[in-house]
């Protein structure tokens, strides 16, 4: 967001789960999520106050003048009547954008979202003249090496910069003791090539299920022993088949790995059964957490 424009930038790459969001919404409304913005000297924050009303906040980076802030989301509204007088309204509410616009707009949008081509939308009453606000809806290439900065893997403390990551919805819990045992997260690292489409979402699954059922057994040995996060990396190729299993940066002890072996090689083998999707490099993030009650 700018002085009398904001600017909402979608990866290319993430074009499939843009038509999700299209096809999942009603015809009124959609809803996009924003990731954190590294380019803005300001970020906006919702915050609650003691009497319970929310109010927006923009915090700004030391040192740093206020220009371009930060947002963490974007609501297109397509119920603005023409009859208002406006083009368009855009707003901050809480820590986001909402952008009133008219059902025609809408139907552009949606197919300029549609059709991956940029969009820009004139906010204002209609006799304002000049004084008008933007915003525009910009498709970028893959910025693939500003993503996951600064986190590093579990296993070895490989830096993850630059993997394309989504997170993991695991279907039932895994729960030992009053221990449970959640992937989270898969990080895919491409190899010279770009990554297979789709996306191999259901052979990360069928691994999650796999390292899940093996180490289910030992959930309170591996939480008394301060092992929390565990990371799962997976290589294959048309002539290679590995994998490695850490937390904080130590390889789990071999113990678990002779379980892991039993569990997890039929499935790793599996994949290799499509060729198109090789070489193949990913990494499932587990946390290990526990009911308090």
């Amino acid at each position: 967001v700018e002085m009398g424009r904001s600017c909402i930038k979608i990866p290319l790459r993430r074009y499939n789960e843009v038509m999700k969001v299209i096809n999942s919404s009603n015809e009124h409304v959609i809803s996009i999520g924003a990731s954190f913005n590294t380019e803005a000297d300001s970020h906006l924050v919702c915050v609650q106050s003691k009497d319970g009303i929310y109010h927006t906040q923009a915090n700004s980076a030391t040192g740093h003048p206020r220009k371009v802030t930060g947002a963490s989301f974007v609501v297109f509204n397509g119920a603005l009547k023409t009859s208002s007088g406006f083009l368009a309204k855009s707003s901050i509410v809480e820590d986001g954008l909402m952008v009133q616009i008219t059902p025609e707009t809408m139907e552009s949008l949606r197919q300029a979202l549609r059709d991956k081509k940029d969009f820009k939308i004139t906010c204002g009453k209609m006799d304002a003249g000049d004084t008008k606000e933007y915003v525009d809806i910009c498709w970028v290439e893959n910025d693939e090496e500003k993503t996951n900065k600064g986190i590093l893997s579990p296993v070895d403390g490989k830096s993850m910069e630059g993997a394309q990551s989504e997170k993991v919805l695991q279907g039932g819990d895994f729960e030992t003791e009053g221990k449970i045992m959640k992937c989270t997260e898969v990080y895919y690292f491409q190899k010279d090539h770009e990554l297979s489409s789709p996306v191999p979402h259901q052979f990360a699954k069928e691994i999650a299920i796999a390292c899940n059922t093996a180490l289910c057994p030992h959930l309170k040995t591996l939480k008394n022993s301060g092992m929390n996060k565990i990371g799962l990396r997976v290589s294959i190729d048309s002539d290679k088949v590995e994998y490695l299993a850490g937390s904080g940066g130590q390889l789990l002890p071999q113990n678990y790995l002779n379980e892991l072996d039993s569990a997890l090689i039929p499935v790793i083998h599996g994949g290799m059964s499509d060729p198109t999707s090789l070489p193949l490099e990913m990494e499932l993030i587990f946390f290990l957490i526990e009911h308090l009650f």
